[in-house]
């Protein structure tokens, strides 16, 4: 149960991550086009970055021991 229980919370955690991307993405498109661009700098708005795990040992699933 415990095993079934990571992995779902590794699915949302992975979708969650997924949702925040795709929202990023539709944000910078906005703020670099026409007319977004217009409104974008004088209200200082700006290009945000995507999430991304850096190190290879966060991505790996917890060690669950007992």
């Amino acid at each position: 149960q415990l095993q079934t229980e990571l992995a779902e919370t590794e699915n949302r955690v992975a979708v969650s991550r997924q949702v925040y991307n795709d929202t990023v993405l539709t944000y910078n498109n906005t703020v670099q086009a026409f007319p977004g661009l217009i409104v974008a700098g004088p209200f200082g708005f700006s290009i945000r970055e995507f999430f991304d795990v850096e190190d290879e040992a966060q991505r790996q699933p917890p060690a669950v021991a007992f």
